[in-house]
């Protein structure tokens, strides 16, 4: 009997469970939404998409093949066709709270690659993290992507926290690759994430307009506007939500006042040197094996060695 497309396993968080986040998000002072919800639409970050490309043969020589090669937040599942070829894992598994996307992106990365078994995981990988039971147990190493800069959406605590749950899901001897944004002039950083075309600006209010479909909320996004910048103390990009006039909004029921210019405060994005990154990760239980770096040097991909 020949095995289906993919394995999909659906442990996708319920709607109560992101109305009663979004609530208790909502309740605080200053309000503060977190960012994995932004991401039911995603996009490709070009240096990383050069670094990947340029480096896929030397990933591959030092990772091996005949892995389980695994992918928290994996909603898109593009990045990972570049390496897919050269690692020739034993299985993919892509992991994200997205279910639609990511059973839709899975089941394309089956069909590009006949090969490959895909076990996608519908989950919220911040929570839990952990392997579907039909995964087999790979001939190599067993292999985390965890590309995008997502790292930098947790504080510097939480990093390590989830960068230690990783260390323990591939175990010692496991790789993590991973990509981190690094610091830059305070000007390129606000410029890129307050763009001209305004396609940040989407990104974020689109949080209100998936709290509008999901969530029966009523926020009127004319009434909203983007503010981005670079807190270069913290080595951070702040990411807001503000409400240009006073208003009432109303989300799953519930009332809530918001003064003008009073913001919702949607997401950090934390940025590191090289060296401080691999400090970082070496508090979770990771090696350095290598780094590398666009043609610009504004981002880097690490490969790191666990236990």
């Amino acid at each position: 009997m020949s095995r289906p497309a993919i394995e999909f396993h659906d442990l996708h968080p319920t709607p109560a469970d992101f109305a009663g986040e979004v609530l208790a998000a909502l309740r605080r002072r200053p309000r503060y939404i977190p960012p994995k919800f932004f991401y039911d639409a995603y996009y490709l970050t070009r240096a990383e998409v050069e670094v990947l490309a340029a480096n896929a043969g030397e990933i591959a020589r030092r990772v091996g093949t005949g892995s389980l090669l695994v992918e928290p937040g994996g909603g898109s599942c593009s990045k990972v066709r570049i390496l897919l070829e050269g690692l020739r894992p034993c299985a993919y598994v892509p992991m994200d709270i997205s279910r639609e996307h990511l059973r839709a992106a899975a089941e394309q990365v089956a069909a590009e690659f006949p090969w490959l078994e895909v076990h996608a995981s519908c989950a919220d990988f911040t929570r839990a993290m952990t392997l579907p039971e039909t995964a087999p147990e790979p001939q190599g190493p067993r292999v985390a992507f965890f590309p995008g800069s997502s790292i930098g959406n947790f504080d510097p605590e939480g990093a390590v926290g989830f960068l230690a749950a990783v260390a323990t899901l591939v175990g010692p001897g496991g790789f993590l690759l991973i990509g981190a944004d690094r610091k830059k002039d305070k000007a390129v950083l606000d410029a890129a994430y307050d763009d001209a075309a305004g396609v940040t600006a989407a990104f974020n209010l689109n949080l209100l307009e998936r709290m509008n479909r999901e969530l029966g909320a009523d926020f009127d996004l004319a009434a909203w506007r983007h503010r981005a910048f670079y807190d270069e103390a913290r080595g951070r990009i702040e990411m807001h939500l503000v409400s240009v006039p006073a208003q009432t909004v109303h989300v799953a029921g519930e009332a809530f006042e918001f003064a003008a210019g009073e913001t919702i405060h949607t997401e950090n994005s934390y940025k590191y040197g090289i060296e401080e990154f691999q400090s970082l990760a070496g508090r979770a239980g990771f090696a350095p094996e290598a780094v590398w770096t666009d043609s610009r040097g504004l981002f880097a991909v690490h490969l790191l060695r666990a236990g």
